[in-house]
């Protein structure tokens, strides 16, 4: 997982704050770099008040090597046009081709060279007739999960953005002092009001003409410019950030195609057929399920540091369907000698284990009685005996209370800007599992005991994403209840379209802290736009019949439980959904009155 930092001022070369340099660090252990640059003959008015000409550019990255056969550091520049690039992020495919062998950066950076140059490979920096669709047709045709800042100095234009799910993080927002900053994490102590994240509904565009003729030209550190009579100080204009939409139609103004399709929105004409483990759709479900869960955890590298005998892919393990589901299938793509980590966190909270003590009159493990701890070790007994050969390593992450207030202060600076009660719970849980610190227990050892562990694995997988697709919340059984099949549209329609806007660059910030990068399978575009595609009575088994002589299994996310049946996994089929900060026992450890939506003070 890298970071990625740009700043533009009219008065100096920026670099980040002491501790977002830090942090960014983490994200990305195996390389630091920064470029500062100074733009000349800017376009007037791109900072209000002085209407400052120049503007001076940072570019810092970190880099967490996952990709190709060697290191490349960030920022990527071309010497020739002075263009900048800071990427973090997976491009599986461009153009429909996958990736394989090269380091993606460098691919990504080079078609995106080639999209705003015409002839670039023969020296001929001249424009495309219209640069900026040419790059926003480029950027539709990559295939990934990805967050971005790119420097096109021959069209003078500035892009940043991320994928169209917003899977990766990305936060902008001005200074005290007006200078805009664009970053994986919000920079130094701010208020996390004056950042903001970056919208996943475009990709976004400063322009900074007078082009071809502008320059760029290495500095050092310089001093600050002299404000003006009264003392103010050049500020950003908001108002000259142009976002370039995601659009499923064509349009006259510059955007970008979306890959992720309008949702089928058709309705049975009566009772639709049932939905069985020797159903089409459920059978096709498993084939492009392996397809996305292939790209992303074959050919993984060895983590620096790690022994043969350490695990290259862990899941974030609760036990659940969605996770066990990758699990499974996991074992079918790779090798059988590898070890496959479980990574299952639970916490120590004062407020259940008092109410335990109080109702059994004795005191209990506050971490196995969890619920997640509970499902995680059921689940784990199962992939053993359906999968025997393979050393499944169960990882139990117990935080006591006094850890978690400990690192309270840094979930609450990664998450920025969501800032609730239940931002903080979640985050929590997925900040500790994926540090992968706790003890060990190997199947494929006899009588063996827990050993203290911590996980090596860089690849995390994650089985965010299916809810959303499959109708796995509550509320999509109360949607059918109250509108039918069109209720239950709507609802899954809204879950996917607000993908982007959630939660997914708060878990990036909390999961990347420790050097680590979750992937998630059921977010593939690919796979997604084939869901989508799909009869909504085809996904889950509201107002669908059952199936005379087959095991009743419950309407959530049906065709995933028949699936897992399929697999063997009759238990795992079987789960409920539950919510993390609820299955990990996060949420509500101090005694009062407060609702997840409460703003943390």
């Amino acid at each position: 997982m890298c970071g990625i930092y740009c700043s533009l001022s009219a008065n100096r070369a920026l670099r980040p704050r002491n501790q977002t340099t830090s942090y960014l660090r983490e994200r990305g252990p195996d390389s630091q770099e920064v470029c500062h640059h100074l733009l000349q003959n800017a376009k007037p008015n791109v900072f209000s008040d002085l209407g400052s000409h120049q503007i001076y550019l940072t570019f810092y990255s970190t880099v967490l090597s996952m990709r190709g056969n060697h290191l490349v550091k960030q920022p990527l520049s071309h010497p020739a046009t002075e263009s900048y690039f800071c990427w973090n992020g997976d491009a599986w495919k461009i153009a429909g081709e996958p990736i394989s062998g090269r380091n993606d950066t460098e691919l990504v950076f080079d078609y995106l060279m080639q999209a705003t140059a015409r002839n670039f490979h023969g020296g001929d920096f001249q424009p495309p007739k219209n640069p900026v669709q040419s790059f926003a047709k480029a950027i539709s045709t990559i295939s990934g999960a990805f967050a971005f800042v790119f420097y096109d100095s021959i069209n003078a234009k500035l892009y940043f953005g991320r994928d169209c799910l917003g899977r990766r993080s990305l936060l902008w927002g001005l200074d005290e002092d007006g200078n805009l900053k664009i970053c994986s994490l919000c920079d130094g102590e701010s208020a996390p009001t004056h950042f903001q994240e970056v919208e996943a509904d475009g990709i976004y565009m400063i322009s900074l003409e007078p082009g071809v003729e502008t320059a760029l030209e290495q500095i050092a550190e310089t001093p600050d410019r002299e404000s003006d009579a009264e003392g103010n100080s050049p500020r950003f204009d908001i108002k000259n950030i142009k976002k370039i939409p995601w659009s499923h139609e064509p349009l006259p103004t510059p955007h970008m195609i979306s890959p992720i399709p309008p949702m089928n929105r058709e309705v049975p004409e009566g009772t639709p057929p049932p939905l069985t483990t020797t159903s089409s759709f459920v059978r096709e479900l498993e084939k492009k399920l392996r397809l996305s869960l292939a790209m992303r955890i074959q050919n993984v590298r060895q983590p620096p540091g790690a022994e043969s005998s350490d695990a290259k892919v862990a899941v974030l393990f609760s036990g659940g369907l969605d996770c066990t589901l990758l699990a499974r299938i996991a074992h079918d793509l790779l090798p059988e000698d590898e070890t496959i980590d479980l990574l299952n966190v639970a916490f120590e909270n004062p407020r259940v284990v008092a109410a335990a003590a109080k109702e059994l009159g004795e005191p209990t493990s506050p971490y196995e009685n969890c619920p997640d701890r509970i499902t995680g070790r059921a689940a784990f007994a199962e992939l053993q005996r359906i999968c025997p050969n393979r050393n499944w390593r169960f990882v139990a992450i117990d935080i006591p209370y006094a850890t978690t207030v400990t690192h309270r202060d840094t979930v609450k600076h990664l998450m920025r800007p969501h800032n609730t009660e239940m931002d903080l719970s979640i985050a929590c849980a997925l900040y500790f599992a994926a540090r992968g610190e706790g003890t060990a227990l190997d199947s494929q050892q006899l009588n063996a005991q827990p050993v203290p562990y911590r996980a090596s694995a860089r690849v995390l997988l994650s089985g965010l994403g299916a809810d959303e697709l499959f109708a796995g919340y509550s509320r999509h059984g109360i949607a059918f209840a109250r509108g039918g099949f069109t209720g239950l549209i709507d609802e899954i329609d809204l879950d996917v379209s607000r993908l982007g806007k959630r939660n997914l660059g708060r878990d990036n910030r909390v999961i990347a802290h420790w050097g680590r990068e979750a992937r998630f399978p059921y977010l593939d575009e690919d796979f997604v736009t084939w869901v989508l595609k799909a009869p909504v009575w085809e996904k889950c088994g509201f107002g669908v019949p059952e199936s005379l002589g087959e095991v009743s299994i419950s309407a959530e996310k049906k065709a995933l439980r028949l699936l897992a049946l399929n697999l063997g996994m009759t238990s795992v089929a079987h789960e409920k959904k539950r919510a993390i900060q609820f299955g990990s026992r996060t949420a509500k450890m101090e005694k009062g009155k407060c609702k997840g939506t409460d703003a943390l003070s």
